[in-house]
């Protein structure tokens, strides 16, 4: 039997998500802002929490209807046979999001739903299920538009980016799946040569190793899904276990990290080794401005430092151009993709941008901007002339 379901993912990504879903056997396939609606039977839902690269969530949509006030969301919610997916003893959380919505409060209207679900499991079972807004087994999700309310199960728990793998300090700036999508807006092929001479955290290098490898994203991480009553636990079974067999054991591959600082490269090697691709990526701490090439063609793939304290603005306007001179001298035969929210990097480095794919990083807003060295076409232009 076919489900809806919707995976919302980093806005830019929508149109590269629908393919790759199309690959796990997706149907009715309708992307939108911020995410990507489609059909299919849960063996679908099932493999593309286990193996979407770029989706951020997979949601199960369970009810839709117009409303005018909060009790008719109540109603709506109220209606949902809630006992028939998940247990009383399933902690829940509600989130709501809201689109031109004339209601005034999404406090109050998650406290509505909150309140229908734990009426509902009240008269089926006498009981009701608690909140627990940090750590929930169940997440529901209800999003507004002017008239109309749609509510969600979330399929997957943890947001899907969230390998299942323990990164090493701070989070990365960087989220799994929209690395994961630049590569593939980059048309880098494992076996091509892939360079970021600034890791940071390693985030594309770990995750062009498991793309390289065959190695699902999930394999390392549990879903909301496996809580569900219904859970079809041969299909999941079969699923996961076709991914295990398709994985490729960890080998050397043509993926090389660099950074200027010492502790970004500890912080990478550190990474790369708990997600278990230590010996798979060459990582050395090197000065981009004086490295060398690891091969005659490939991606080189950046997300470069951008001035949020006081001088490194200026810091950074005199580095711009010096990445300009090094792409030019040193890296022909290479494309080249820089990640920026600073709108000065493509006015400073000089080089012109054969494409710029607005992206989101979270709620920042962003450019891909891509530079295909070619050897002695890329002329250098004066600063501030893009």
């Amino acid at each position: 039997m076919s489900e809806s379901f919707f995976s919302p993912c980093p806005r830019g990504l929508e149109p590269t998500l629908a393919e790759e879903l199309a690959t796990l056997g997706a149907a009715s396939i309708a992307p939108t802002h911020g995410g990507v609606g489609f059909s299919g039977d849960w063996r679908v839902c099932y493999r593309a929490n286990l193996e979407s690269r770029l989706a951020t969530r997979v949601m199960w949509r369970l009810a839709e209807g117009r409303y005018q006030s909060e009790e008719d969301i109540y109603r709506l919610a109220y209606g949902v046979t809630w006992a028939k997916w998940f247990t009383v003893d399933d902690t829940i959380r509600i989130h709501v999001t809201a689109k031109q919505s004339p209601l005034r409060s999404l406090e109050f209207i998650t406290l509505r739903i909150k309140d229908a679900v734990c009426d509902h499991f009240r008269t089926v079972t006498g009981k009701r299920p608690s909140v627990d807004t940090a750590n929930p087994a169940i997440r529901i999700h209800a999003f507004l538009t002017r008239d109309r309310v749609t509510l969600y199960l979330d399929t997957s728990g943890e947001p899907l980016y969230k390998r299942g793998f323990k990164p090493a300090a701070v989070e990365a700036p960087l989220k799994e799946n929209l690395a994961a999508g630049i590569l593939r807006l980059s048309g880098w092929q494992p076996g091509e040569a892939l360079l970021d001479p600034m890791c940071g955290s390693g985030t594309f290098l770990i995750e062009a190793a498991q793309i390289a490898l065959d190695i699902a994203p999930g394999l390392g991480r549990g879903f909301a899904f496996e809580r569900f009553r219904h859970l079809d636990r041969a299909a999941w079974a079969s699923i996961r276990h076709a991914a295990e067999a398709r994985r490729q054991p960890p080998r050397q591959l043509k993926i090389y990290g660099s950074d200027i600082v010492g502790e970004q490269v500890r912080r990478a090697r550190v990474n790369l080794q708990s997600a278990g691709l230590g010996d798979c990526v060459v990582l050395d701490r090197a000065d981009f401005l004086k490295l060398e090439p690891p091969a005659e063609s490939g991606v080189l793939v950046t997300n470069p430092p951008y001035g949020v304290r006081i001088g490194e603005a200026e810091e950074l306007a005199a580095l711009y151009p010096q990445f300009g001179d090094a792409l030019k001298q040193r890296w022909s035969g290479w494309r080249c993709y820089f990640l920026t929210a600073d709108p000065a990097l493509p006015k400073l480095i000089g080089l012109k941008a054969s494409k710029r794919t607005p992206l989101f990083n979270g709620a920042l807003e962003c450019r891909l901007f891509e530079y295909r060295m070619v050897a002695g076409s890329m002329r250098r232009k004066p600063a501030g002339g893009e």
